[in-house]
């Protein structure tokens, strides 16, 4: 590590891209602690504690607190994120993205200004209804208005402040992953997720110190947490490697091809993304019930998909395995996998090229999607059950029967706050491994143009 750092600031070039990473990432900080114009901080803050189990607090993870702050960069990288999902899954059904995404670096340059412009109409959109949500709670949360004077003007104000701040965040985003290390948006909601590290770490501390949890307690969270990342790190580095033979052909008077390669098959093809979709899924109803009356249905069903219900754990599940499947199939295709392999002469030992090498890979994906979906839920359920444990005892006969049956820290949990659920490690583990590894690449690229270039002069001196 500490020969990785003393690289790092020996070679100029690479010690800029830092510099210049960290010093965007502290703009980035800085203005999450302006406030929006119009907006009671304290008001707000109850407001998010009631509705942390909503869309509102799924998005106020990972804009790194800033949606319950109403900062000018309330809704972070969110709506960069939906416009890019819908410009892939529009890329499938719509020939014209799906010919731009093929002409290259134009192409690619395109559809990235189509998506620059979703994020401008999405994040309208989003302020809007953040703007109408905090007018509708301004006098029910605690006596104290959220807003201090609703109307049209607090609405306009809120739109161009917030997609502002949008806006901004996604040139951040860009100028890292173009001037700096790694990709520029994943290290926003890393840095946002991260930022509430410390916090956590005070409050788990306090409760230590006022004996609502004891040593032995948080020694367990301390072990699962680092087993929990261990886990990760094993799994996103792991991948199936399917051995891919090219034929001997003569190109000219030369003999091209003999060689034998591979395709490594990621067993986590889809990232955290099933789990970012189906948490939204889920977050729904509970979204919706603050603006429908107590005694409708959707509150009935809020209450049964509440945070750690046996129904709502189910459904996680569920969501993370069909949005496993589906994502996988976005970005990778057997089929013109197999038909560029033909093309290029090359083919799977013991598998006829075409029909079948397309099968046989899409048989072991299946396989490895399936391993995947299974550790994301895994690794997302863990901590919802150790740390706000099986909600069962409002549920009928069936809640208390499974109350008396499973053991008590499954049904209450550990008993202990903490900020960081499966959903956060697996951002933030999967953003640290892949800049470490940007960075790893740089550092050999950079030894090799040294070696090369000491290899030549040798050559002029000899």
């Amino acid at each position: 590590m500490v020969e990785s750092l003393r690289a790092i600031a020996a070679i100029p070039e690479l010690r800029n891209r830092v510099l210049f990473t960290l010093a965007m990432l502290g703009v980035f900080r800085f203005g999450s602690h302006i406030p929006t114009p119009g907006v009671n901080t304290e008001a707000l803050r109850i407001f998010a504690e009631q509705a942390k189990d909503t869309m509102f607090g799924f998005y106020d993870m990972f804009s790194g607190g800033n949606l319950s702050n109403a900062t000018i960069f309330a809704l972070g990288v969110m709506p960069y994120i939906s416009a890019s999902i819908i410009l892939q899954l529009l890329t499938i059904v719509w020939p014209y993205l799906e010919r731009l995404s093929k002409e290259g670096e134009l192409g690619r340059r395109k559809i990235t200004q189509y998506t620059r412009y979703s994020t401008i109409g999405l994040s309208l959109v989003q302020a809007a209804a953040y703007a109408y949500t905090l007018e509708q709670q301004s006098n029910t949360i605690g006596g104290l208005p959220i807003v201090g004077s609703p109307g049209i003007g607090f609405l306009l104000t809120t739109m161009l402040t917030m997609t502002t701040g949008s806006v901004f965040v996604m040139w951040l985003g860009e100028q890292i992953t173009e001037r700096g290390i790694g990709n520029g948006m994943s290290l926003i909601i890393f840095a946002g997720i991260v930022s509430n590290l410390p916090g956590a770490v005070l409050r788990t501390l306090d409760q230590l110190r006022t004996n609502q949890i004891g040593l032995i307690r948080l020694a367990f969270i301390v072990a699962m947490m680092v087993g929990v990342v261990a886990a990760v790190i094993f799994v996103e580095r792991g991948h199936r490697r399917v051995t891919v033979q090219y034929a001997k052909r003569l190109v000219g008077k030369r003999v091209a091809g003999g060689t034998s390669t591979h395709i490594p098959l990621k067993v986590n093809t889809g990232g955290v993304i099933p789990v970012i979709f189906a948490s939204s899924l889920l977050a729904f109803p509970a979204t919706l019930a603050g603006l429908t009356s107590p005694d409708s249905w959707v509150r009935s069903l809020t209450v049964a998909l509440g945070y750690g219900q046996p129904l709502y754990l189910l459904l996680f599940v569920s969501g993370i395995l069909f949005f496993a499947y589906f994502y996988t199939s976005i970005v990778f295709n057997p089929d013109d996998v197999a038909e560029n392999m033909r093309k290029y002469g090359g083919f799977v030992p013991g598998i006829r090229p075409g029909k079948r090498t397309a099968e046989y890979m899409d048989a072991i994906l299946s396989r490895i999607t399936l391993v995947g979906a299974v550790y994301l839920a895994l690794i997302s359920l863990l901590p919802i059950i150790l740390f706000s444990g099986l909600k069962v005892s409002g549920l009928p006969f069936v809640g208390d029967a499974l109350q008396q049956a499973l053991p008590e820290f499954l049904t209450n949990g550990l008993g202990v706050q903490f900020a960081f659920g499966g959903t956060s490690i697996l951002i933030v583990v999967g953003v640290a491994m892949d800049t470490v590894q940007q960075v790893e690449s740089q550092l050999i690229m950079r030894h090799y143009d040294s070696f090369m270039k000491k290899t030549r002069i040798r050559g002029r001196r000899g």
